[in-house]
C-alpha cells in the first residue's frame, strides 16, 4: 500500500468514526437543543461525511488496482478537502454562532469536482 493510500485510508477512518459519533450526538444530545432547521443542517453534514467516507474507501480500493492514477489521487484529495470544508462548516454553523460564509459552497464545489474527476478517471482508465 502506498503512502497516499495509507493517508486516504486514514481519512476514511477519521470520517467514518467522527461521522457515526456526530450522528449519535445529533440524535441524542442535539434533538432537543436545536431548531428543526439546524438539526436538519447537522444531519446533512453527517450524511455527506459518511457518504464521502465510503466513496473515499472505494477510491483507495481502486488505487490498489490501478497503480498511481493521477485522476484517482486528485479525486481523493478533492474529496477529503471538500468533506472537511462542507461538513465541517455545517457543524460550525449548527454548534456555534460563527457564520461560515462561502466555506460551505466551496466544500460542495470541491465534492462535485471530486466526483467529476472520478468520472474522468473511469473514462480514461487503462488496464495495467
Amino acid at each position: 500500500m502506498s503512502k497516499a493510500q495509507r493517508v486516504f485510508l486514514g481519512f476514511v477512518g477519521i470520517f467514518g468514526a467522527t461521522g457515526v459519533a456526530a450522528g449519535a450526538y445529533g440524535a441524542h444530545a442535539l434533538s432537543q437543543k436545536l431548531s428543526p432547521y439546524l438539526l436538519n443542517v447537522f444531519q446533512t453534514a453527517v450524511l455527506y461525511q459518511l457518504i464521502h467516507a465510503l466513496a473515499l474507501l472505494g477510491i483507495v480500493a481502486l488505487l490498489s488496482q490501478s497503480g498511481r492514477s493521477k485522476a484517482l489521487l486528485i479525486s481523493a484529495g478533492l474529496m477529503v478537502m471538500g468533506t472537511i470544508l462542507f461538513s465541517g462548516s455545517l457543524y460550525l454553523l449548527t454548534l456555534s454562532s460563527w457564520r461560515v460564509g462561502l466555506i460551505t459552497p466551496l466544500g460542495g464545489f470541491l465534492l462535485i469536482s471530486a466526483w467529476i474527476v472520478l468520472l474522468i478517471a473511469g473514462i480514461t482508465y487503462k488496464k495495467q
